[in-house]
């Protein structure tokens, strides 16, 4: 039983060429691909509940993970907390997610541009005017969506709640 559900959840990791053709043929079969992208460094209620809400906008949650080096450029030298090998098992073992791709750049730019989802998601504190790859998806006939976050959850938050009491 371990090896098989090991194997599901490992399908669900992608590199970029493969997870181009698995959107190919999602689409002949008229499925709706919906991508997001972010951290996921410590997973939470508030990345659960997000990751859930964008998945009932269509029928493939494909999850764009920022790598390590991309992290540490973008949130600095201590994070991320877990590597993104980790981070990518985690997110693939959740029932609703499809895929997951690790991107090396600061946005998922690139990644969008070839992918097309037919819905983009980021969290509602963005505006969509300023969500990397709207104009693409939006030009190839896509949906750009912003999903409210739970308040009061945050990796940075947990991270510093853990640090805290040993800092004092």
């Amino acid at each position: 039983m371990r090896n098989g559900l090991q194997k599901l959840i490992d399908n669900k990791l992608y590199d970029e060429e493969r997870l181009m053709a698995q959107i190919k043929t999602w689409k002949t079969w008229k499925e709706k691909v919906v991508f997001t992208n972010g951290v996921f460094d410590l997973l939470h209620i508030g990345h659960i509940t997000y990751l859930a809400q964008s998945a009932e906008l269509g029928t493939k949650l494909v999850i764009g993970l920022n790598a390590d080096s991309s992290v540490k450029r973008l949130k600095g030298d201590s994070r991320p907390v877990n590597n993104q090998d980790s981070r990518a098992l985690l997110l693939a073992s959740l029932f609703f997610v499809d895929a997951v791709i690790i991107f090396d750049e600061d946005t998922p730019q690139a990644l969008i541009s070839n992918l097309l989802p037919d819905v983009l998601v980021k969290g509602a504190d963005y505006n969509i005017e300023s969500i990397v790859g709207a104009d693409e998806v939006i030009t190839n006939g896509g949906v750009v969506k912003t999903i409210d976050f739970v308040t009061g959850y945050s990796s940075t938050s947990i991270i510093q709640k853990i640090r805290s009491p040993l800092e004092n």
